[in-house]
């Protein structure tokens, strides 16, 4: 489960339009705010004894523009949050967690500056300025996030989709290996093979049938069988002589010099020679 949240948070995502142009996004949040204060008036927003509602409301809506520009700026500096093309759902809600953050004690400040003297200078206070910064000040970045995700969600939703029909397809299709002797063949469901090696004239199939390890021999030559399991992605030479079942890979030692593989329910070990090893780590990432 933690896996699967970890693979969502860090889901390429398109980055919300306000952080992707912060300038335009600063007007937008002025615009928002302040139109939302001044039709809506929440949480006990008032005006003070020397400014009228709007004119208090505008001076606070400047308030949440400062911080947020401030902090883009910093983000912007920051190796982690400056390459939009690599942006995640996590980084775009970090960032907008950082900004209502600031937004949240600059509004505080700002209540020294604006509201009557007072007992401002405490806990109470600054929790109250800072929930009603939050609760307002998320409302533009909420309505540009929300129209990334549902075309993010859209994505993950075909994405998957595909996924799973290309996945029910391949386990579906029985495999048919045919000999260069005419009345041999070999069935047998992807699933079901472990590997394959070369044995002279012949290629020699580990195949799991039933929790039980099986062997198949078949006079054929190990490049022909390469090419006969081609449709499958993740069947994989990985050695003049061996094609793996990467879903069955469970261990690999070694280095990109060469690679050592273990294999569900097999003693040996299987090769992965120099040539074959960044094609492997690519394919094991996929299906691992």
């Amino acid at each position: 489960m933690q896996h699967l949240i970890y693979r969502w948070l860090n889901k390429e995502y398109q980055q919300n339009y306000i952080l992707k142009k912060p300038y335009v996004g600063a007007f937008i949040i002025f615009l928002f705010c302040f139109g939302f204060l001044s039709v809506y008036k929440p949480l006990g927003t008032h005006g003070t004894q020397n400014l009228s509602y709007r004119e208090t409301m505008a001076i606070y809506c400047l308030a949440f523009v400062i911080p947020f520009l401030g902090i883009i700026m910093l983000l912007k500096r920051n190796r982690y949050f400056s390459d939009n093309k690599e942006w995640t759902l996590f980084k775009e809600l970090i960032s907008i967690l950082l900004i209502l953050s600031g937004i949240g004690i600059t509004v505080y400040i700002t209540g020294f500056l604006v509201e009557p003297s007072g007992p401002r200078w405490n806990l109470s206070t600054f929790l109250n300025s800072f929930q009603s910064a939050f609760l307002i000040g998320i409302i533009p970045f909420f309505f540009f996030t929300i129209i990334n995700y549902r075309s993010f969600g859209m994505q993950t939703l075909s994405f998957m989709e595909s996924e799973d029909s290309a996945l029910m397809e391949t386990v579906e299709e029985n495999i048919e290996i045919i000999s260069k002797l005419k009345k041999e063949r070999l069935r047998f469901n992807p699933s079901q093979l472990l590997y394959a090696t070369s044995d002279g004239n012949y290629v020699l199939f580990y195949l799991n049938r039933n929790n039980k390890i099986e062997k198949e021999i078949i006079r054929n030559s190990i490049s022909d069988i390469e090419q006969q399991l081609s449709h499958i992605p993740f069947f994989m030479r990985t050695h003049r002589a061996f094609i793996v079942n990467i879903k069955e890979v469970r261990m690999k030692k070694g280095s990109t010099l060469g690679y050592r593989l273990k294999i569900s329910g097999i003693d040996a070990e299987i090769p992965v020679s120099r040539s074959y090893t960044q094609a492997f780590n690519q394919l094991l990432g996929q299906f691992h």
